[in-house]
C-alpha cells in the first residue's frame, strides 16, 4: 500500500526512525543495516513494507530497495514473521543472506538468534530460486556514534525482545575485548553472544 516515506528524522535509535512528514510523525521498524545507512542524515526517504494486523499496524523501513526485497522473501517463509526478519537483517547485510541462501550456508543463517536448523533449511529451500532475481546493491555502513553506544545497544537488545541481564553482561564482556566497537558491530556481537 505505501511504497515509501519521506521526511524528516525527528527520532532514531537502532530499532526505529521517527520520521516526520507534514507534520505528521511516523514511527517506522528498522533494522541495525539502515539504521547504520542512516546515519547522521536529517533527511531521508525509506522504502516500507506495510503489515495491518488485527491487534496492530506495522510499518517497516529500508534504505533501499534490496533489503526490502529480501525482507519480504523472508517473511514468506513458514515460520519467520516480521520480528525474525528484521532481527536476520540486523545480524547480517542483505547481500550476506542473499549469498548465504545461494551457497546452501545453513550455518550462517543458523548464527542468528532464534533461527534453528529447519528454518534456516527451509530458507535455503524455499527462497534460493527467489533470491537469484534479487539485484546486488552495494551495502554502505555508516559509523555509530560513541557517545553512549553501550546504552544505545542494550536499547536495542532489549527492544528486539532479550532479556536486560543477559544483554547487559554481554556487552560489558564485549566492551571489556574491544572498547572501540560502533554501534551497529557491538550489537552485531552481542546477538551472537545471546
Amino acid at each position: 500500500m505505501y511504497e515509501f516515506i519521506k521526511g524528516i528524522v525527528a527520532e532514531l535509535t537502532p530499532t526505529y526512525v521517527v520520521i516526520d512528514t507534514g507534520g505528521v510523525g511516523y514511527s517506522v521498524n528498522i533494522s541495525l543495516q539502515t539504521y547504520a545507512a542512516i546515519g547522521g542524515l536529517r533527511e531521508l526517504q525509506l522504502w516500507t513494507h506495510h503489515i495491518v494486523r488485527e491487534d496492530a499496524e506495522l510499518m517497516f523501513g529500508f534504505y533501499d530497495k534490496e533489503e526490502r526485497e529480501i525482507f519480504r522473501l523472508l517473511i514468506g517463509v513458514s515460520g519467520i514473521g516480521p520480528n525474525t526478519a528484521r532481527m536476520i537483517l540486523s545480524s547480517l547485510s542483505s547481500s550476506e543472506v542473499r549469498n548465504a541462501i545461494m551457497q546452501d550456508d545453513v550455518h550462517r543463517l543458523q548464527g542468528v538468534k532464534g533461527i534453528g536448523m529447519k528454518t534456516a533449511q527451509r530458507m535455503v529451500v524455499d527462497l534460493k530460486d527467489k533470491v537469484a532475481k534479487t539485484a546486488g546493491l552495494s551495502d554502505t555502513v555508516a559509523p555509530g556514534t560513541a557517545l553512549g553506544i553501550r546504552d544505545e545497544a542494550l536499547s536495542a537488545l532489549v527492544m528486539l525482545g532479550f532479556a536486560k541481564a543477559p544483554a547487559e553482561k554481554a556487552l560489558s564482556a564485549l566492551l571489556r575485548e574491544n572498547s572501540k566497537y560502533t554501534l551497529e558491530d557491538l550489537i552485531k556481537a552481542a546477538l551472537k553472544h545471546l
